[in-house]
């Protein structure tokens, strides 16, 4: 009896050599991403990198990639020097201002115990308020032998000094009208013009001086009493800072 072979019903399917060329690409697609994607982390704009990385997730199927954590380190803001020299020269003209403020305290003690002088340290420089019953007569614009004594020791301190100094005359709101001062300002600026006049005869650069005359314009106190004309009536010598410095007003006792 003869057998047939069976036949069979399907043949064997040939043998693929090349599969694992997929698995290597998925592989070298992936090494791509992420190198890619340490390139995005190591650089610092973190903008390009969420577009990139929401993409990437996009085009992966997945919903984009968590916001990244900020790697970058702070660094300390270099030290401008010309900033440097700037402030370290502010430092130094402030002490300087500060010692001759208490220089100028100390030779005026008296008349400032009494309040007819005030010593204050400004960003203008430091001002020397004297009040005009100090140094002049009602209505008149010549020193008095007291107020003399007391501006030369002013000079004698300010001769040797470098700074510029202005002197500016005030009055109260009383009108005045004569032969010599037909009004306030020529009375407030010939009392400037006079200190600044003392302060050359005693050593001090005329190039460094300067008058300078406001009538009433510009009060420390209500002219309604006879106390507060008097605080008016007011002669200030301004040592001009060289280098001003925005602080605040210091009174120095």
């Amino acid at each position: 009896m003869q057998y047939r072979r069976a036949r069979r019903r399907f043949d064997d399917d040939p043998e693929n050599h090349e599969r694992w060329l997929i698995s290597y690409a998925d592989f070298i697609t992936l090494l791509f991403a992420f190198f890619v994607v340490m390139y995005a982390i190591s650089s610092v704009n973190l903008g390009k990198y969420k577009v990139f990385s929401d993409a990437l997730g996009d085009a992966f199927g997945g919903a984009g990639a968590a916001p990244p954590t900020n790697t970058e380190i702070q660094s300390l803001p270099i030290p401008n020097p010309a900033q440097r020299k700037r402030n370290e020269q502010i430092k130094r003209e402030k002490e300087q201002m500060t010692r001759l403020a208490k220089d100028l305290s100390s030779t005026l003690a008296p008349l400032v115990k009494e309040g007819k002088v005030r010593v204050t340290q400004n960003s203008r420089g430091v001002s020397v308020e004297i009040n005009a019953s100090v140094l002049f007569n009602p209505g008149d614009a010549r020193l008095t032998g007291e107020s003399r004594e007391a501006l030369t020791a002013v000079a004698t301190l300010l001769k040797d000094d470098p700074h510029a100094v202005q002197v500016e005359g005030h009055t109260d709101s009383t009108p005045i009208r004569n032969a010599l001062f037909p009004s306030n300002w020529e009375l407030s600026a010939v009392r400037a013009g006079t200190v600044v006049r003392l302060f050359i005869e005693s050593g001090i650069a005329p190039s460094r001086m300067t008058a300078v005359g406001h009538a009433d314009n510009q009060p420390v106190a209500a002219n309604e009493d006879p106390d507060a004309r008097a605080r008016n009536r007011r002669v200030a010598i301004t040592i001009l800072s060289g280098i001003p410095d925005p602080a605040t007003e210091i009174p120095t006792r």
